[in-house]
């Protein structure tokens, strides 16, 4: 299976976990950088059950042993390049969907961040899952990480609407959490594994966005 993780790939990259590239690295840090972005290489063109810790250590210009001192083993690497990637995700969403003026504009902009994302992280999603299923700790650490920071930057950006000001705090946070599955939905399962057609996304996700903001506003 060939993954093509272009955009987390060129962020690794572009950080200074892809500067150890082609020398020896010495320090505890950029020897842990290296090994995130050598394992994010070769699970992107290899896939993570066919890629092998030598393979890694080799690319990476570090020795094998350091891989399970580090992060035990490949699946703590694999825990590694989900924790930068998540990191990375929340990031940019502050960064490039403005705050909406109205909560239904707010929703859908979230919403349709969320169902890009999704459909942008398809083959790390492809990856990820199975291993969550197969690896308790990985399971684990994606619930935990993933869609719970997620949720928590999206309710955070509705509290800052009217609408939501006298909302009881659960009730924001399984908000939140809906608009975050829907995005997994839309984004992910639908196109990728139903293959279904994205175009319909974009409608489905205007009629959402209305619905909630309708229902919070009748209150």
């Amino acid at each position: 299976m060939n993954f093509t993780f272009e955009e987390l790939t060129s962020a690794v990259q572009g950080s200074r976990v892809g500067k150890a590239k082609g020398r020896r690295v010495r320090n505890r840090e950029a020897k842990e950088e290296a090994l995130i972005w050598a394992a994010t290489r070769l699970f992107a063109s290899r896939g993570y059950e066919a890629t092998t810790t030598r393979e890694i250590a080799a690319l990476a210009g570090c020795a094998e042993g350091l891989i399970h001192r580090y992060f035990d083993g490949k699946a703590g690497l694999l825990l590694a390049l989900l924790r930068f990637h998540s990191s990375r995700t929340v990031g940019e969403m502050s960064e490039r969907v403005p705050r909406g003026n109205t909560l239904e504009q707010e929703i859908q902009q979230v919403m349709e961040w969320e169902v890009e994302r999704m459909w942008d992280d398809r083959d790390l999603l492809r990856l990820s899952i199975p291993q969550a299923i197969r690896d308790p700790k990985v399971g684990a650490f994606v619930s935990r990480v993933g869609p719970q920071r997620h949720a928590k930057a999206i309710a955070g950006r509705l509290r800052l609407h009217k609408q939501c000001e006298k909302l009881p705090e659960g009730e924001i946070e399984a908000l939140a959490q809906a608009i975050g599955a829907l995005g997994f939905v839309l984004g992910f399962m639908r196109p990728v594994v139903l293959g279904h057609d994205r175009k319909q996304a974009r409608k489905t996700v205007c009629n959402l966005a209305r619905i909630f903001s309708r229902g919070l506003t009748l209150q």
